[in-house]
């Protein structure tokens, strides 16, 4: 029988975000749409410019927020997943 993955319990939300690339200081807006302990799912206007790695944070101040990395894209949806 296999374990069944059991999903981080998400918080729903409308907040503004800023995402920063890994190193840049220019941030870019986007909408947090939910919130778990892992990870996020955001809404942007143009994800595909998004690389794979960069920064999440609730302050346009590039020294703040979490490094994530993209794992789904749909859309304008990114769900991304907090990394150290």
């Amino acid at each position: 029988m296999a374990a069944t993955k059991k999903r981080e319990t998400r918080k729903s939300m409308h907040q503004s975000g800023w995402i920063t690339l890994e190193g840049g200081f220019a941030a870019r807006r986007c909408v947090v749409r939910d919130l778990s302990t892992t990870g996020a799912k955001i809404t942007i206007d143009d994800p595909n410019m998004l690389p794979a790695k960069l920064r999440l944070a609730f302050s346009r101040d590039a020294r703040t927020g979490r490094s994530c990395e993209v794992v789904w894209r749909r859309g304008k949806s990114v769900g991304i997943r907090f990394v150290r």
